[in-house]
């Protein structure tokens, strides 16, 4: 069974992409995006693909409007956050405690590095989310989201807003510019520390299929399955995350992104499977 598929180039999809881990049951028709999250709204709006890599807030969204697709317990990228906010140091200090009330850019309001930020800067810096006056240049993946917050001016580049003072800070944003430094100052020991109190991983991406698919070919979703696993577990450069470490990383996520009013509500973490990709989770 051929597969329109759409993953990226990393680590854990490396040995599937150069074709050394192959199946008598699945061939993968890949597909290329770059960057790969272009191709995250083709999936959403049209079921573009059998197999897609996903953002799992795009993914929390789209299930919230029930497009037919099943998560897979295969993470894809995982990171951890903090390093991904930026201020312009020329107008003095700018600590995350300082947020309030302040001008802040993102590329899209439903962005999973952006959920993730809020979420800690709200729950653990006491940053007031509603009173930032947002700033964000795309549309969500998710076609039927209502987007609230201020349009950038078209063309107008994020960076150089926080450049040109048109913004406080930028979620989701690395620069080499001497003028911007990072809104964490030690994002390293920040990230540690994070992780000493709550014990996840933040996941930005898993792998989703079209539900029909795991509905009238379970096997290909299984088979799918082993093959991304055998990918990963054969680099050691792959993020590795156990049930639980998954479970915990995805039931956090679901958290911030029905508090910021992404989703209506919490999900538990097995909603977001099938019967068939549930049992894959073990």
């Amino acid at each position: 069974m051929r597969l329109r598929t759409l993953l990226g180039d990393h680590p854990c999809t490396a040995a599937l992409k150069s074709g050394s881990i192959q199946s008598d049951l699945v061939e993968f028709d890949f597909v290329d995006y770059s960057p790969t999250n272009k191709g995250f709204k083709p999936m959403v709006r049209e079921a573009a693909f059998d197999v897609s890599e996903m953002a799992i807030v795009t993914y929390l969204m789209a299930k919230s409007v029930g497009k037919p697709m099943v998560l897979l317990p295969d993470v894809v990228v995982a990171r951890f956050q903090h390093g991904h906010a930026l201020y312009n140091a020329k107008r003095g200090t700018l600590k995350p405690a300082d947020l309030n009330g302040k001008r802040v850019g993102i590329r899209s309001f439903t962005t999973t590095t952006g959920a993730w930020l809020r979420g800690l800067l709200a729950n653990d810096y006491g940053v007031d989310l509603g009173s930032i006056d947002w700033v964000t240049f795309e549309d969500a993946h998710v076609a039927e989201f209502r987007d609230t917050t201020k349009r950038a001016p078209a063309g107008k580049p994020i960076i150089q807003m926080l450049l040109d003072d048109e913004l406080d800070a930028v979620l989701g944003e690395k620069s080499e510019h001497p003028d911007l430094k990072p809104l964490f100052p030690d994002a390293e020991g920040e990230e540690k520390a994070w992780f000493a109190k709550h014990g996840v991983v933040p996941i930005n991406h898993m792998v989703v299929v079209k539900q029909e698919l795991s509905e009238r070919h379970p096997d290909a979703v299984r088979e799918v399955h082993r093959l991304l696993s055998e990918a990963a577990n054969g680099s050691a450069a792959a993020p590795r995350f156990n049930a639980n470490d998954i479970h915990r990383s995805l039931e956090m996520i679901i958290g911030y992104t029905a508090q910021q009013g992404l989703i209506p509500r919490a999900y538990a973490v097995d909603e977001l499977f099938d019967d068939v990709t549930r049992a894959l989770r073990a």
